[in-house]
């Protein structure tokens, strides 16, 4: 009989720490058993070849939309995973903002029952905080969410923010409960009135939406996150980080000890500042790109030396009906992301020799299991963790061609671009869900809670 049920050898083992070439994994009833040489690992049932390439702990996408319940007609659970998985995602934490928000206990079982039943990776799930729903805040965190979203500003299903008093009580309530908070970061009354101006102007432009939502937007609200985080004692986290300048405000309240993490994303990092003039309504989003001159190094640059703590998608499924529009006004914000993200920053981060692939490990897996109370059983191949893995070829090329993805809708302002370096097969709890990019399983996804 053999020892284990799957081995993955001739590869080399990335961590935060290093690489480490000839070591292995071995993985029994979907745990990571034993970490060795490879003459040295134990017989199994299955034997994997990584064919020289590096093993990687699963990415941990914290921020997706998967639209389910309620907006099914854009991306579901089981499109979004099989998206995910083809990327090298292992693990994705899923937005409130459905129909119904999922903002009370019941919703969030529903919402677990309903990915569950087809989803291809694990998941974990963010409450919504709004005005009416305190006594809901509590009942959430044991119904399994590992963290709560709260929009300050303008978003996909005008959600409006509690007022400062309910906010502050939320989040005292929820540093008693030793839960963090997250906050879609930008000054709703700033953009409200710039975008009237705009209309009146009659800008219709693509650029019209950047104009909209200038950097002091995103550095207001982390401020009033600051400050309502340092007095309340609440761990807080800044979704879609967006500007050099917000970088800094996140840096300055950290100074004065308040628990504050933050995320950003490719299409910040990477896509140029003419980005509007090329790719139109496509790119837009909340809070907006901003180029990468400026912004996007800055940020590229805070992920290399850990003051951005993770790399996160906001991957925002829409129609083409829904985003392509010559009037930027009447193109819904938001684009897919899950796919193509790992490899974006395989590309144009580690290829180019701005990134390692430990930095990267780092901000795709052990950050985000961190943030979010998911350690150490996911984000890491230690002997324990779930035997969540992504295999990764640095010199496979690709062309990213929008209409061969795998969500439901697939617009993205990344259609045609060219690169190397990719995720080719990917394990989920030690069941090869994608294999040499093919699908190899059926779903099996379970949704995971704070450890």
């Amino acid at each position: 009989m053999p020892d284990v049920d799957l081995v993955v050898h001739n590869g080399v083992l990335v961590s935060g720490e290093g690489e480490l070439p000839g070591i292995g994994i071995a993985i029994e009833q979907g745990k990571v058993v034993a970490l060795a040489r490879d003459p040295e690992l134990p017989s199994s049932a299955r034997q994997l070849d990584a064919g020289g390439r590096h093993i990687m702990p699963g990415v941990i996408d914290e921020h997706v939309h998967f639209r389910e319940p309620g907006l099914e007609y854009k991306e579901d659970f089981g499109t979004g995973s099989l998206a995910a998985a083809m990327g090298g995602v292992t693990c994705v934490i899923d937005m409130p903002n459905t129909k119904p928000p999922t903002s009370t206990a019941d919703l969030v079982r529903d919402k677990q029952r309903r990915a569950e039943a087809h989803s291809y990776v694990d998941f974990g799930l963010f409450g919504l905080m709004v005005q009416e729903n305190l006594d809901q805040l509590l009942p959430m965190r044991e119904a399994g969410v590992v963290g709560y979203k709260c929009y300050l500003g303008e978003t996909v299903g005008a959600i409006p923010a509690p007022d400062d008093g309910m906010l502050f009580e939320q989040l005292c309530l929820l540093a008693s409960a030793g839960m963090r908070a997250g906050f879609h970061a930008e000054n709703n009354d700033i953009m409200q009135h710039l975008i009237r101006k705009l209309k009146t102007e009659g800008r219709t432009d693509a650029r019209a939406h950047l104009d909209s939502r200038p950097v002091v937007c995103e550095v207001e609200a982390i401020n009033r996150v600051g400050a309502l985080a340092k007095y309340s004692g609440c761990k807080v986290h800044v979704f879609h980080l967006s500007s050099k300048d917000g970088l800094e405000a996140v840096a300055a309240w950290r100074r004065q000890g308040v628990d504050v993490t933050c995320e950003t994303g490719a299409h910040y990092c990477f896509l140029p500042a003419d980005v509007y003039e090329t790719a139109g309504s496509r790119v837009r989003m909340n809070p907006p790109v901003r180029g990468r001159d400026r912004h996007g190094d800055a940020l590229l640059s805070g992920l290399i030396d850990g003051q951005v703590d993770a790399i996160a998608t906001d991957h925002s499924p829409h129609t083409p009906n829904e985003k392509l529009n010559a009037d930027i006004w009447q193109a819904v914000s938001g684009f897919v992301g899950v796919e193509t993200s790992l490899q974006l920053f395989l590309s144009e981060a580690v290829n180019t020799g701005r990134m390692t692939l430990p930095q990267l490990v780092r901000a795709m897996a052990h950050n985000p299991a961190r943030v979010w109370g998911l350690a150490p059983a996911k984000g890491f191949l230690n002997v324990g963790s779930d035997a969540d893995v992504a295999i990764v070829d640095l010199q496979q090329e690709w062309r990213i061609d929008a209409d061969r993805l795998h969500s439901r809708n697939h617009v993205t302002p990344f259609d045609g671009w060219r690169g190397r370096g990719k995720a080719m097969t990917t394990i989920v709890r030690g069941q090869i869900v994608v294999e040499e990019g093919e699908l190899a399983s059926e779903p099996q996804g379970r949704m995971m809670s704070r450890a």
